[in-house]
């Protein structure tokens, strides 16, 4: 990686390659960062202390998930998975054997596909391009959190509050308003969501822009003030939710809380073009079977 590695203890995001794809496997085939995640945990056994371990200062993700996220890119880059705009990652091939994947052939392709991709854009052609070089080209796919990370921390909370707000609203939320009242339990609004146009739940949520884990005590506390006062919580964040807030958010015979850590509001604000701009190349290719065929 271009980066140098913080934590030698923990696997390299190609050593997290093959149990990836076996958590995936496990789950049918698909499912959310989150459980794809929680999947690779429980088959490594890693402790709480390494998952708590951050990556960086400006980035709300630890540095396990950071890795993690490496290695869906490299895996979606070699055509292996491929995920939706919902969030869902998929195996490309159902009949995939985790235990036939090579993780270095699979890094070789993809340096190699990057390496193709950067030359052909730069004049004169490099064929030397430095893995480093390469690496970063990949890498800069992933920036884009951190810088948007470090935009959120500097607004103000009762910007952070209306923010989320906003992202409700485009989440099909309605009559969303933020309270805001302190002394209530950490709520910082409430909002109505219609499921198919005839359920309809009402929600409070809390919004923490927060470098840090939110814990169990913070969900416990969100809860009692929710509770018998809506059907539903929902916990949104810059930082990230520790295991046990969210064994706690999930609880039986608990109000469910449903919780948004600062790499999941990431994407909502991408997908929702608030604040995050998303701007596609267009590449122009020629096929000369078509004209020998008018």
């Amino acid at each position: 990686m271009a980066r140098k590695k913080k934590q030698d203890n923990l696997p390299s995001y190609d050593q997290f390659m093959i149990p990836l794809l076996q958590g995936l496997k496990e789950l049918g085939g698909s499912g959310t960062i989150e459980e794809l995640n929680e999947k690779v945990y429980a088959l490594l056994n890693l402790t709480d202390d390494v998952l708590e371990i951050p990556h960086s200062e400006n980035d709300s993700r630890s540095e396990t998930e950071y890795r993690l996220a490496w290695t869906r890119t490299y895996l979606k880059k070699a055509g292996i998975l491929e995920n939706s705009s919902r969030g869902i990652w998929t195996l490309s091939d159902n009949d995939l054997d985790p235990n036939e994947i090579n993780p270095d052939e699979i890094v070789k392709l993809v340096r190699e596909n990057t390496r193709k991709a950067i030359s052909k854009e730069r004049k004169p052609i490099n064929p030397k391009l430095r893995n480093e070089e390469v690496e970063d080209e990949i890498e800069d796919l992933m920036d884009w959190k951190e810088e948007l990370m470090y935009a959120l921390l500097k607004i103000e909370p009762s910007a952070f509050e209306r923010l989320c707000q906003r992202l409700l609203r485009e989440s099909g939320f309605v009559q969303v308003e933020v309270t805001g009242k302190s002394g209530d339990g950490g709520i910082d609004g409430k909002g109505i969501v219609r499921i198919n146009g005839f359920l309809s739940f009402h929600v409070f949520f809390q919004s923490k822009r927060y470098k840090g884990s939110v814990g169990s005590g913070d969900i416990r506390d969100f809860r009692g003030a929710m509770q018998g006062r809506a059907d539903k919580g929902l916990f949104i964040t810059t930082g990230n939710f520790t295991r046990e807030a969210i064994k706690e958010a999930t609880r039986d015979g608990a109000p469910p809380i449903d919780l948004i850590d600062g790499d999941q509001l990431c994407d909502k604000l991408k997908e929702f073009n608030l604040g995050v701009k998303t701007t596609l190349i267009e590449e122009v290719s020629i096929e000369t079977d078509w004209f020998e065929k008018v």
